[in-house]
């Protein structure tokens, strides 16, 4: 536990110290523009494909048609809350027809 706390404390020191140079290479900078999309993906997927059992389902899943509208919506209009409202009122109008 010591040997933990003594390694994050470093972590932190060092970025905050000066010791660390200010500015990542341009490599890294190029790959962490691909870290939002990928945690996200990997989160929305699973949420969406995968059905109680952890199996996936595409027939008879509200989810997926709703997730298309969602992205449709993503695309047009680039607004997230406009995103999630349309996925969000697909979802529940599409469970509320009893799809």
């Amino acid at each position: 536990m010591i040997a933990t706390g003594l390694l994050t404390f470093a972590m932190r020191f060092v970025m905050f110290s000066g010791l660390a140079p200010k500015k990542l290479p341009a490599m890294f900078e190029e790959a962490l523009a691909f870290v939002p999309i990928a945690v996200l993906s990997a989160i929305i997927v699973p949420a969406v494909l995968l059905d109680s059992t952890q199996s996936l389902s595409f027939v008879d899943n509200a989810r997926v048609p709703a997730a298309l509208i969602a992205i449709a919506t993503a695309l047009l209009t680039r607004s997230v809350v406009l995103t999630i409202t349309a996925g969000l009122a697909a979802l529940w109008f599409l469970l509320f027809l009893g799809y």
